[in-house]
């Protein structure tokens, strides 16, 4: 049970459905920013950017966001799952492109203090051929999945218990996004 009563079913509206159900106003912001950052067109593949929201879930020890967001990424990845554990258990030997995974060490140093972004990360992301924009929409899908992290956790929401229900909504943004 939520901290507070977020008028809902909390086994129907898990995670950060009961949230954005108690407050409309504030959800549609929301999830038109994660729909912007994680489908929008975009040099990244949807799968990539899902992965880094869930890379970055991952390390917050946030339970359902990185469960949705794996499940989410690995629906549009050709490697699947199987590719989304291996990054989130280790991401220098995951069988990544360079590229994404300086992004996701970038993402990683965000997650721990927008400040550990130095010149060194970027220069490297640069380096594997990173442009600005995937450099800039990495470091605000970690800043976004820092936010959503703790709505989700801060308000103690509850946690689907099948991890099927992932794979269920998966196949929902997969074919409606983040505003269907």
């Amino acid at each position: 049970m939520a901290h507070i009563d977020l008028g809902v079913d909390e086994t129907l509206f898990p995670g950060i459905s009961g949230p954005l159900r108690y407050r409309p106003e504030t959800a549609k912001p929301l999830m038109e920013l994660a729909e912007v950052l994680l489908r929008g067109p975009h040099p990244l593949t949807a799968g990539e950017r899902e992965l880094i929201a869930a890379y970055v879930s991952g390390l917050n020890e946030c339970t359902f966001c990185c469960g949705s967001h794996s499940a989410f990424a690995a629906a549009q990845l050709d490697e699947g799952m199987e590719l989304v554990d291996r990054v989130r258990a280790d991401l220098d030997t995951a069988p990544v492109p360079e590229k994404l995974r300086a992004l996701l060490r970038i993402a990683g140093a965000v997650q721990r203090g927008g400040r550990g972004v130095g010149a060194e990360l970027v220069d490297a992301a640069r380096a594997e051929g990173a442009t600005d924009l995937e450099i800039h929409d990495t470091v605000l899908i970690a800043a976004a999945f820092c936010m959503y992290n703790r709505y989700v956790d801060g308000l103690a929401t509850v946690v689907p218990a099948d991890p099927a229900a992932y794979a269920d909504t998966a196949r929902h943004i997969v074919r409606q996004g983040y505003l269907g």
